[in-house]
């Protein structure tokens, strides 16, 4: 029976008691794990704890499967999974709120962006993307043509996701697997396994092959290692934070590895800036999603000159944010993943404002309900802006000038994305040369993009691939070149 089905049970109060998805297949584990809402404790569901057999046999029956799938079957798979999302939206986003404290403005918003990586994985899905090159371009040529055409991996792709898009994290990983005809066994975080579970059962009910995508769960300290080791595995594809990229990059040897990890993204505004504009960006850029976005504002690298006008407009603006139980629609923030996340933000704040930031609003927290938070006068050496807050905190930083915000702003190991606010050419140039990220967005939130384009970072925001439906389906293909007689 398709989860679908189960979902008014929450409403109800009643727990989701979960199995694995193994080519379709129900499989229960040694034990369970719980999972529980960040809100209000209650126990939202529970899922097996996987064992290594398990992940085993999950990944040889993925690479022993060849997808019969043509082009427009997998246009059709994707088009329908996108359709029963958005005809699902309401109670989807309501699991998504249960298990990961996310206000409900946030996670219908994240149904709506999943519904687009898997339209604009299905058109991708129709273009023969090979390429054609003529042989007699120098005097020793020949009368050939060479051609090109992607094919899917021998092995299987193992995909590891995080709790902050329990759904469209889960998405970028296997719209584009699906487009490209491969077969993948994904493994959620145990803090929010239960929506991946469910997007399995949509994607069978929308006509994929069982075989093409398995979900696992269980305690990484279990199945981790064979996750990132098994033969079967031709790539490993992980989203979440540093640490846990560079094991993986040490642990997965010779495996093709696509790994888009923390940002410690700025917003910078320069002194010709449109100061309201800036404010109302940086606080969307901020507390969306509870500040737990890669691509989320964490630092704010402001203009001496305006920086009084800006912080006075920032408050007022982060004042107005309401928070508090994800479920009420009114709310335009929830709760962070757990409790020790808003500990951990609160010592970090706490610490700024021992080495001399100013406290102007907020750090206010309660289990793991922690307020939005602005400090001014943030020493760009402290803890909290040093390193990745995957939080809703507004830290201000002021700088003297155009080169001082790209010092403060490359001083740090990430190089995701980043917001410059500015209205001058020169200024905005420069930025794009000088700042050492994966992308620049000029008057916008650091995170803005379509599913579809180029997206990630560098330095320790990941290894340079990209993600993006475009840039995905080419991380997971093999290139075939062939050549033929043309006179």
């Amino acid at each position: 029976m398709s989860m679908l089905t189960e979902l008014s049970a929450l409403r109800r109060g009643e727990p989701l008691h979960q199995k694995m998805r193994i080519a379709g297949k129900l499989v229960g584990g040694d034990g369970v794990i719980e999972v529980r809402n960040p809100y209000t404790g209650a126990l939202v569901g529970s899922v097996p704890r996987a064992n290594v057999e398990q992940i085993k046999s999950a990944f040889r029956t993925a690479r022993e499967f060849k997808s019969p799938l043509t082009r427009y079957d997998r246009y059709k798979i994707m088009l329908r999974t996108s359709e029963l999302l958005r005809a699902n939206a309401e109670a989807i986003s309501d699991l998504i709120t249960a298990e990961a404290g996310l206000c409900k403005k946030d996670t219908l918003y994240e149904v709506g962006r999943a519904c687009d990586v898997f339209l604009f994985a299905g058109n991708q899905a129709l273009v023969d993307d090979g390429q054609v090159f003529s042989c007699d371009l120098t005097p020793h040529g020949k009368q050939r043509k060479v051609y090109t055409l992607r094919e899917p991996l021998l092995g299987a792709i193992s995909a590891i996701t995080p709790f902050n898009h329990p759904l469209n994290q889960v998405a970028h990983k296997v719209a584009p697997s699906i487009a490209t005809n491969n077969r993948m066994v994904l493994k959620p975080t145990e803090k929010t396994p239960l929506t991946a579970l469910l997007l399995a059962d949509i994607l069978y009910e929308a006509g994929l092959p069982p075989e093409m995508f398995s979900v696992v769960t269980g305690d990484p300290r279990d199945i981790a290692d064979e996750m990132l080791t098994n033969a079967d595995v031709d790539l490993v594809t992980f989203t979440g934070g540093v640490p846990i990229g560079k094991y993986i990059a040490a642990k997965a040897v010779y495996k093709r590895q696509v790994l888009e990890l923390g940002g410690n993204d700025p917003i910078i505004v320069m002194e010709d800036a449109d100061i309201e504009e800036a404010a109302a960006l940086a606080v969307s850029g901020s507390y969306k999603n509870s500040g737990q976005r890669c691509t989320a504002i964490k630092r704010m690298i402001v203009h001496q000159a305006v920086a009084d006008r800006f912080v006075e407009l920032l408050v007022e603006k982060t004042k107005a944010i309401k928070y508090g139980d994800p479920m009420d629609a009114s709310n335009d923030m929830g709760t962070v993943i757990d409790e020790g996340a808003a500990r951990a933000f609160e010592a970090k704040v706490n610490d700024a404002v021992a080495h001399g930031a100013k406290l102007l609003h907020g750090n206010v927290r309660r289990g793991a309900l922690y307020s939005p938070t602005v400090l001014d006068h943030v020493p760009e050496t402290c803890t909290l802006v040093a390193e990745e807050t995957f939080g809703p905190v507004s830290p201000v930083i002021r700088c003297k000038d155009i080169a001082d915000a790209i010092r403060i702003s490359n001083s740090t190991p990430y190089g995701l994305s980043s917001s410059v606010c500015t209205n001058r050419l020169d200024y905005i140039t420069r930025f794009v040369r000088e700042l050492q990220v994966g992308t620049v967005n000029v008057r916008e939130v650091p995170g803005y993009r379509l599913e579809l384009t180029p997206f990630g970072g560098i330095k320790d925001s990941g290894l340079g691939y990209k993600e993006g439906v475009l840039e995905a389906m080419k991380s997971f293909c093999n290139t075939k070149t062939y050549s033929l007689p043309w006179g």
